[in-house]
């Protein structure tokens, strides 16, 4: 088995790119007697005549120009190895914490962008309540954080706003129902600003679940036993968004803000600037109706 030189692939094209012997060599910082002799290796290896040195100016013979076609893609497949497997990289990782309702659609689209542009930065997923978010960034359990919430506190910044939405199973009536039979999990931070809308309207309401388990609250709802609040682009497609006109009180928008850990850096800066840009491709339906 003979094997091709890389070294000698580069000399012999770049005579080629180059016109010649002495404008190879300059080109790759060698002496003119180096780029011939490993031209001339190359040609003793494979038992053919690679240049054309009949004339002033050196040339391509037919199996030489068969050759350098060869030879660009073996050196382009070298060189991009090379460089992915030494040049400086990011390497460690990245902790993200982000409610589950707003894990869909953006967060999957940022982080595969991410995971392209810093293949070896491993990103954490953490999917929980705001409230809990908030407690883990204090603590430095997370890097940085989504949260949903009716304003924004100290050190945040608002990405979007969605509608928070009365939400139902598909073709339901529980929201007709008296008292108002209500799901959330202990930890929603939707729960307390349903309760204060119902009071204010002198709705009648009792908890009909209280639980730790989203998936059980969604369940209820589906089987139109209970409603609860979610935000309008996260209502799963087996429910729906309730249109009660004045049966329920307007429940308002709420904020998708961004927090970050202190002591910045170039990867949580890059994750974050991702997050700001993709949320600022999607639409906000109440940015549009207010415009």
């Amino acid at each position: 088995m003979r094997n091709l030189d890389i070294t000698t692939l580069r000399s012999l094209v770049a005579v080629t790119d180059h016109g010649g012997v002495t404008r190879a060599a300059s080109a790759l910082n060698l002496t003119q007697s180096a780029v011939s002799m490993q031209v001339k290796r190359l040609e003793e290896m494979l038992g053919l005549t690679l240049l054309d040195r009949g004339n002033r100016r050196v040339s391509l013979t037919a199996s030489g120009e068969q050759l350098v076609g060869y030879a660009r893609r073996i050196l382009a497949l070298n060189d991009e190895v090379v460089g992915r497997l030494t040049e400086e990289v990011f390497e460690g990782e990245l902790r993200l914490g982000v409610p589950h309702d707003i894990v869909y659609p953006v967060v999957p689209r940022v982080l595969k962008l991410f995971n392209a542009a810093y293949p070896r930065v491993n990103v954490h997923l953490r999917s929980s309540s705001t409230i809990k978010l908030h407690e883990a960034l204090s603590k430095g359990e997370v890097d940085l954080i989504l949260t949903t919430e009716e304003g924004v506190s100290p050190g945040g910044e608002t990405l979007t706003q969605m509608p928070l939405r009365w939400t139902g199973a598909q073709g339901g009536v529980a929201w007709k129902r008296r008292p108002l039979r209500l799901a959330f999990c202990r930890q929603c931070i939707f729960r307390p600003i349903v309760l204060r809308k119902l009071e204010a309207a002198g709705i009648e309401w009792e908890m009909a679940v209280d639980s730790e388990d989203d998936r059980a609250v969604e369940a209820l709802v589906s089987a139109d036993l209970v409603v609860c609040a979610l935000l309008e682009d996260s209502i799963p497609p087996h429910q729906e968004a309730i249109n009660p006109g004045s049966a329920l009180p307007d429940l308002g928008v709420q904020k998708i803000n961004l927090y970050t850990r202190a002591g910045r850096d170039e990867l949580l800066d890059s994750l974050a600037a991702m997050l700001r840009q993709g949320y600022g491709a999607q639409k906000s339906p109440a940015l549009l109706r207010s415009a």
